[in-house]
């Protein structure tokens, strides 16, 4: 784990002896799963250290400036639309007191994550099999989270619809995009707006040991999302708002 080691150095992210090793069985599992099922197309040791670990913990920086004064941990956070377990199991192994729930539609993803969590011993983690869409009016967990975060799921002006009515007010809603999140951002500005959120960042990072280019929105949810959002039947999708 020499790269994510280094990298999360430049980060100011310290990592104990603990966490590298969970760090280490959880690429096992992956390249392990990966060999049934697709998880990921990137499967390398170096690889998944700087594409996957360091892309996931390039935004916790700004979240935590974002959060409060001093190194801020949020309480309770959700990935959206999991998958592998990125931006949330990284996040996780960062900041071990935080609780975390892992939303994914896709049961074979669900079963993996669990085998994960249990590998690695992470205390505080629920694994969910759900669509945003619908989960996001259980109230067990609409309007809860302090922070939201998602990674690869959709396009701006729809991811936002599943994204912050999970957000409680004061929350934080955290995107990670690529080179076209800037085109994204002005599609899903009225959306953003409309779903109770306010835009508190959108700053270009440098994830350590790459050369692409990423961006991270935080979105503070300022006001309660309208009940009907979000949409179900694929609308978020079909027709995003704005």
């Amino acid at each position: 784990m020499d790269l994510l080691v280094r990298g999360c150095n430049q980060l100011g992210i310290v990592l104990s002896e603990k966490q590298i090793g969970q760090f280490s069985l959880y690429f096992d599992l992956l390249a392990e799963w990966n060999q049934k099922m697709n998880l990921t197309a990137i499967d390398d040791l170096a690889g998944v250290q700087t594409k996957h670990f360091l892309d996931s913990l390039v935004g916790l920086p700004l979240i935590q400036e974002e959060m409060g004064e001093g190194k801020a941990t949020p309480q309770w956070a959700i990935d959206v639309g999991s998958g592998a377990g990125f931006p949330g199991l990284p996040l996780k192994i960062a900041c071990p007191d935080m609780k975390l729930v892992l939303l994914d539609g896709t049961g074979k993803k669900v079963r993996f994550l669990e085998e994960v969590v249990a590998a690695l011993k992470l205390s505080q983690v629920e694994v969910v099999q759900g669509r945003a869409e619908e989960v996001g009016h259980n109230e067990r967990y609409r309007g809860k989270f302090d922070l939201v975060v998602a990674r690869a799921v959709a396009r701006l002006n729809t991811l936002v619809e599943y994204l912050i009515p999970f957000a409680r007010q004061g929350g934080f809603v955290v995107t990670y995009k690529g080179p076209g999140a800037a085109e994204e951002f002005m599609e899903a500005r009225k959306a953003i707006d409309l779903l109770g959120g306010e835009v508190a960042r959108f700053a270009p990072v440098q994830v350590p040991l790459l050369e692409e280019e990423r961006r991270i929105l935080l979105i503070k949810k300022q006001r309660r999302t309208p009940a009907q959002y979000p949409r179900g039947q694929g609308l978020p999708r079909k027709s995003p708002l704005g």
